[in-house]
């Protein structure tokens, strides 16, 4: 059983091309139902209360957030006792316990294996783990712009704003909760520039590499 990781700049065509490994393999792609599912097996969490810490909800703080503190939310859990009773404990989380949540899940997913997870910090998480294909999707700027401008009927400057300020945003993500540098290309097994391919072919890529994974050194 292996596992796939995703990295990708934004309008790179990552989810898409993780969508299509899922169904060419019968994978699950791990989002947030599959979160859910998860968290309620290892940490008795229910379907209102799975906060997804991920690049894609996070937000840089503003200048008085920085200064006056971090964002924290509420979550509720079940716990259980000897005797099998079950009793609600809510718990108040900022932003590093919820990552640790992700990481909690991530990790159980793991474990399931014949999963696809895009993003969230699964190249890092999953770093010295055996079994997991770590990918990084990338694109030139212009086409992924353009992609973003036919996908949301926005303008190209609106577009070229969108894809910079979201990788700004998973950049400073991944740095701050797991100190990796994103671009570096010693965390990945492959990198796909979807700016030379279509995405079809950029799933076929990694799908017909997913086998010679047990003989990659380290993977």
């Amino acid at each position: 059983m292996a596992v796939i990781t995703i990295s990708r700049q934004y309008g790179s065509g990552g989810k898409e091309i993780a969508r299509n490994i899922c169904d060419i393999l019968g994978y699950s792609y791990f989002d947030k139902s599959l979160m859910v599912e998860v968290a309620s097996e290892v940490g008795g969490l229910d379907a209102d209360h799975v906060v997804d810490f991920s690049e894609d909800t996070y937000k840089m703080h503003s200048f008085l957030e920085k200064l006056f503190g971090r964002r924290r939310v509420k979550v509720e859990t079940w716990k259980e006792d000897h005797s099998g009773e079950r009793s609600l404990q809510i718990q108040s989380l900022d932003e590093e316990a919820g990552v640790g949540l992700v990481r909690d899940t991530i990790h159980a997913a793991y474990e399931r294996g014949n999963v696809v997870i895009v993003g969230r910090g699964g190249q890092a998480i999953l770093r010295e783990q055996p079994g997991v294909l770590h990918v990084r999707i990338i694109a030139p700027l212009g086409a992924r712009a353009l992609r973003l401008k036919e996908r949301d009927k926005i303008t190209m400057i609106e577009s070229t704003n969108l894809a910079t300020r979201k990788d700004q945003v998973a950049e400073a993500y991944l740095d701050k909760f797991f100190g990796i540098d994103w671009d570096d290309p010693l965390l990945y097994h492959l990198l796909i520039n979807t700016g030379k391919c279509d995405l079809d072919t950029a799933a076929r890529i990694i799908v017909d590499t997913l086998p010679q994974l047990r003989t990659i050194p380290g993977a």
